[in-house]
């Protein structure tokens, strides 16, 4: 049992979490017990020829070791949608889907608002007018992003500076030491659901103003905090040759930044729909891409909605498992089937598999159900006619207390 399987991760949930809670699932269960026996002998021998090593020690690291487990590049707890896992020896085989591998995501932004990590879990930085967006005016601007580009990690990211996360820097309103370096990435394709461009009918609550000590909206601070708002804006190289500008050349695009010193809120009380999809290569912040994109417009936007749909040849709805695959089904099922997958790779169609491997096995469940009903039933008829055996023949403790 060791290979490359791709799972499903819902929203609300941090990876490590959701993998933990995997990795419990799969250790305890039939189909590793053999893997997991073989781990445990190996181990102990191994523990044994250290002498540092107590004998309670040994049993106790023996008794806690999970089956071997790791992931080609996690999700964060807002978005969902596939994770790469790899088991055992399968482990070895994670780095092209870190580094080398091209990913697909559907992703919803509202327009008018930037924050400071590019989604909603963010804090407000500034607020930007919407009127002037049209449906026309974001296809303009996808080809503006589509090919090779440079793109500024965001601020509140797992990157650190001199040691120092990045955010750190954030948080306490101080420079940076040196500019983020922006990194190449490719963007392959955008393509926008245009019959959701500008939607105010999304079910997507605005973000509203957190205020700060004296009663005013954070916002008007942290606008003015250079290490929030100096990332340049990137085109693609392609686009950039089409109008015969280099990056330096292009016009600065007037976002129209509300002042936020204002009281009332200028935005609508719904924002705007961005939906789109973004096929990307590793190491694409899809947050920045919205954000870039909503400036691009001339006004902001923040995610409210990430999914991975794809990455290398894994796709949802065709070969990536759900945890009720596991938690719901028979092992008998599911146990096979995930051996397949690590023995043909992406090729295996999982509804079919599941759908085939139910409809051999489901009446042998049946029948075995049945078996355990029909048991129970004759251990319940037994008891009670035990009992009643024993209420209508007295002890004979009972019999000299009469007497």
């Amino acid at each position: 049992m060791n290979g490359i399987l791709a799972i499903e991760k819902p929203s609300g949930i941090a990876s490590t979490k959701f993998l933990d809670k995997l990795q419990n699932v799969l250790t305890f269960s039939e189909v590793f017990e053999n893997d997991l026996k073989a781990m445990k002998d190996l181990k102990k021998k191994q523990l044994m020829t250290d002498t540092k090593w107590s004998q309670q020690k040994i049993d106790t690291r023996v008794k806690n070791l999970k089956i071997k487990m790791g992931h080609g590049g996690t999700l964060d707890p807002l978005a969902s949608g596939i994770l790469i896992v790899g088991i055992g020896s399968g482990t070895k085989k994670l780095q092209h889907y870190l580094t080398g591998c091209n990913k697909t995501y559907e992703t919803k932004a509202l327009l008018g608002i930037s924050t400071t990590t590019g989604d909603s879990e963010g804090e407000i930085l500034t607020k930007n007018s919407v009127d002037h967006i049209t449906k026309d005016q974001i296809e303009e601007t996808v080809e503006k992003f589509v090919g090779d580009i440079k793109q500024t990690p965001p601020i509140f990211s797992a990157l650190k500076m001199n040691g120092k996360p990045l955010y750190d820097y954030a948080r306490e309103g101080k420079p940076l030491p040196r500019a983020i370096k922006a990194r190449d990435v490719k963007v392959y394709d955008i393509k926008v659901f245009s019959e959701d461009s500008l939607s105010l009918e999304h079910g997507f609550e605005k973000l509203v103003s957190q205020l700060d000590d004296n009663g005013k909206p954070k916002e008007h601070q942290l606008a003015n905090n250079p290490t929030l708002n100096d990332s340049p804006l990137f085109f693609s190289s392609q686009y950039l040759e089409k109008i015969g500008l280099s990056q330096e050349e292009v016009p600065k695009i007037d976002t129209h930044i509300f002042s936020s010193e204002d009281s009332a809120d200028p935005l609508p009380p719904i924002l705007p729909l961005l939906h789109l999809t973004a096929d990307v290569s590793s190491g694409t912040y899809i947050r920045s891409l919205v954000s870039d994109f909503g400036r691009a417009l001339g006004s902001s936007a923040y995610m409210v909605e990430l999914i991975r749909v794809k990455q290398s040849n894994w796709e949802l709805g065709k070969n990536v498992f759900k945890m009720e695959d596991f938690t719901e089904r028979d092992p008998r099922i599911w146990g096979p089937i995930l051996m397949k997958v690590f023995k043909d790779g992406d090729s295996v169609n999982l509804e079919e598999e599941f759908r085939n491997f139910t409809e051999k096995l489901g009446p042998l469940f049946e029948k075995e159900a049945e078996g355990k009903e029909e048991t129970a039933e004759d251990d319940k008829k037994g008891q009670e006619e035990g009992e009643a055996v024993a209420t209508a023949v007295p002890s004979k403790r009972s019999i000299e207390d009469v007497e």
